[in-house]
C-alpha cells in the first residue's frame, strides 16, 4: 500500500500549486491528474471560481463521510537541500513542498480509492493557504454538503483526530497622521507613527492579560511600513496584524476591543480574513467526539493553528482534523511527512470508509 501512496504523492508534489501566486484555474494539471484517476468510477463536479480559487468534488456511492483537502501550498522559499517539487524518498521520510500540508493526504486518498469500491466523498480545494474559504463557502452554501453527518479535514496531526482549533484573524490597519517638520511640538501626538506605537502597546498588553487570564490568544504584528525620514512627522503607516484565538473564543469580541484601543478618527481597519475557532464560540464538539469514539481514532489536543474545519462547523457539519505529519514539518524548507504516518492516516481512512463491516 505504501508504493501506491507515493507513486500518487510524486504527482501531486510535481503539480506546481504554489499560493501565491495563485496561479491555478481548472485546467491545472493537478485536476487533469486528479480526473484521470477518479474517473469513470466517480461522479466528478469542478467548479472554477476565479483568483486560483478551485474546487473539485469526487463521489462515489453515497457516503456520509466527506473528506476535505486543500491542493495549494505556501511559496517554495530558499534554503532546501533538495528539489522541492520533487518528490524525495529516504527509509522513513517522503520531502517535497505539499507532502506534509497536505498532498500526503490526498495521497492517501487517492490510494484508498483504488483499493477499495466502497462509498467514497472527497473535496478537493486550491485556496486554503491564501486564507480565503472561498472554496469551502460556496460548496456549502450551494447545498451539496447536505447529506454528510461527519467532514474529516485531512491537515496534519500526527494521524490522530483533532475536534478543537484556534481560529484565525488577518487584519489591515492604517494609522494617519500630520505631516510637517519633526521640530513641531504636535510631532509628539500627531506622528501616525507615535499614535500606531500606542496602540500596538496597548493591543500586546491586552493580548498578554487574555493569556494570563487562561485564553490563550496569539497575537502578531507581521508588517509595518510608514513615514518618510526622521526629521519628518510621518502622515502614514500601514500595519498588517493577525490573532490566533482558542477554541470557544469570539473573534468580533477581540476585533471589537482591539480596534477601540485606537482613536477611530486616528485608524481604519480592514478586516481581510476572520474565521472561528473549533468549535466556534457557543457550539460544541460532542458529535465529531462519539464519531471518533465509534472507529476507535486516536485524539490529540486542540490544534494551535487554524484548518477549514472551522468553516464546515460554522454551517452545522460535525468536523474533526485528521491527517498524516506534524505541522512543524509544513512551510518549511524540505519539509517532509513521515511514511510510517502516511501509512497510518490511510488505514484510519480506510476504516471511516468501511465503517463497522
Amino acid at each position: 500500500m505504501m508504493q501506491s501512496i507515493l507513486t500518487h504523492l510524486a504527482p501531486l508534489v510535481a503539480c506546481d500549486t504554489q499560493n501565491p501566486p495563485r496561479d491555478i484555474d481548472k485546467g491545472h494539471p493537478i485536476f487533469t491528474y486528479l480526473c484521470r484517476q477518479l474517473e469513470p468510477g466517480f461522479d466528478v463536479r469542478i467548479w472554477d471560481h476565479g483568483n486560483g480559487c478551485v474546487s473539485l468534488l469526487a463521489v462515489r456511492g453515497k457516503p456520509d463521510v466527506l473528506f476535505n483537502v486543500h491542493l495549494d501550498t505556501v511559496p517554495v522559499g530558499n534554503g532546501w537541500r533538495m528539489e522541492p517539487l520533487t518528490l524525495t524518498v529516504t527509509d522513513d521520510r517522503a520531502y517535497g513542498r505539499g507532502a506534509c500540508d497536505i498532498k500526503g493526504a490526498a495521497a492517501c486518498l487517492l490510494a484508498l480509492a483504488e483499493a477499495t469500491d466502497r462509498p467514497l466523498a472527497m473535496l478537493f480545494t486550491t485556496d486554503e493557504e491564501g486564507a480565503s474559504g472561498c472554496c469551502v463557502d460556496k460548496f456549502l452554501a450551494s447545498g451539496f454538503g447536505s447529506g454528510y453527518r461527519q467532514i474529516v479535514v485531512a491537515e496534519p496531526t500526527n494521524s490522530r483526530a483533532a475536534f478543537a482549533h484556534r481560529g484565525f484573524v488577518s487584519v489591515h490597519g492604517r494609522f494617519r497622521g500630520c505631516a510637517g517638520h519633526s521640530s513641531e511640538p504636535y510631532a509628539l501626538t500627531d506622528n501616525a507613527i507615535h499614535r500606531f506605537s500606542r496602540w500596538s502597546a496597548a493591543a500586546l498588553d491586552y493580548a498578554a492579560e487574555q493569556a494570563r487570564a487562561g485564553c490563550s490568544t496569539c497575537f502578531n504584528l507581521g508588517r509595518i511600513e510608514g513615514g518618510i525620514k526622521s526629521n519628518v512627522i510621518a502622515d502614514q503607516l500601514d500595519i498588517n496584524w493577525s490573532a490566533r484565538l482558542a477554541a470557544g473564543e469570539s473573534n468580533r469580541r477581540f476585533l471589537t476591543h482591539v480596534f477601540g484601543l485606537a482613536d477611530p478618527n486616528e485608524a481604519d481597519w480592514q478586516v481581510r480574513f476572520a474565521e472561528p475557532p473549533l468549535p466556534a464560540a457557543g457550539g460544541d464538539n460532542q458529535a465529531a467526539l462519539r464519531y471518533a469514539e465509534a472507529f476507535g481514532l486516536p485524539t490529540c489536543d486542540a490544534l494551535n493553528f487554524w484548518t477549514e474545519a472551522a468553516l464546515f462547523g460554522k454551517y452545522g457539519f460535525p468536523a474533526l482534523v485528521l491527517g498524516p505529519g506534524d505541522i512543524a514539518q509544513a512551510h518549511t524548507a524540505d519539509e517532509w511527512v513521515s511514511l510510517a504516518q502516511l501509512q497510518q492516516t490511510y488505514q484510519h481512512y480506510s476504516t471511516i470508509v468501511h465503517g463497522h463491516d
